[in-house]
């Protein structure tokens, strides 16, 4: 087992951890105990739960990042990728009715413990805000593109929030459904503001 083999399999059961039972409830041995090595092999790699915080932070980036350009590729239209966003509620709903949503519990226990990490968890956020901030902005919302990705993100939270609480997959669905619909009366309002964007040009050049 090479040295980069068993530094990735610590940062990935200590990324599965973090999210099952929290950041503080996670202890060296938990993680050691997953990977099935040594805590000698284990401080060789990280000498600090700390350390491999920002490493499981950096791994969510990462994954985040490459999840925004598969959208990107799979979606013809911003619509279809916004709308790949918003299915993650159902694609995870079975965790997230579990654990909650990882990026916001992780933000959430952070902020409550003033951890210095925190800056940097929030980046995750901020991802799915330019990112979304930008697929509306293709969709001719320019001029709300980002009230609308803030929107939509605090939306989301909410749902994760609640079906973590009541464990209701049905309540899941119908707020899926009903952002879906939001989402097509975006659409439909970024058509409208385009054709009187257009009526105000004619009349300008007139």
């Amino acid at each position: 087992m090479s040295d980069q083999t068993t530094r990735d399999q610590i940062v990935e059961a200590a990324d599965e951890l973090f999210y099952r039972r929290g950041y503080e409830h996670t202890s060296f041995v938990d993680i050691a105990d997953v990977v099935k090595i040594s805590r000698g092999n284990f401080y060789y790699h990280f000498k600090s739960k700390d350390e491999i915080l920002d490493a499981v932070i950096r791994l969510r980036l990462a994954n985040t990042k490459r999840m925004l350009v598969q959208w990107e590729s799979d979606g013809k239209q911003p619509a279809d990728r916004i709308r790949s966003f918003i299915h993650i509620l159902i694609a995870n709903q079975a965790k997230i009715m579990r654990y909650g949503c990882p990026v916001g519990t992780l933000c959430a226990e952070l902020a409550k413990l003033n951890h210095g990490s925190q800056a940097e968890a929030k980046k995750l956020f901020t991802l799915f805000r330019v990112w979304l901030r930008r697929q509306f902005t293709l969709l001719g919302r320019k001029t709300d593109a980002d009230a609308l990705a803030m929107h939509l993100l605090a939306r989301s939270q909410g749902i994760a929030t609640l079906a973590n609480a009541f464990r209701d997959e049905t309540f899941v669905k119908q707020e899926v459904e009903q952002m879906y619909d939001w989402l097509a009366s975006c659409v439909e309002g970024a058509a409208h503001q385009g054709h009187e964007e257009w009526k105000s040009d004619v009349r300008r050049s007139a």
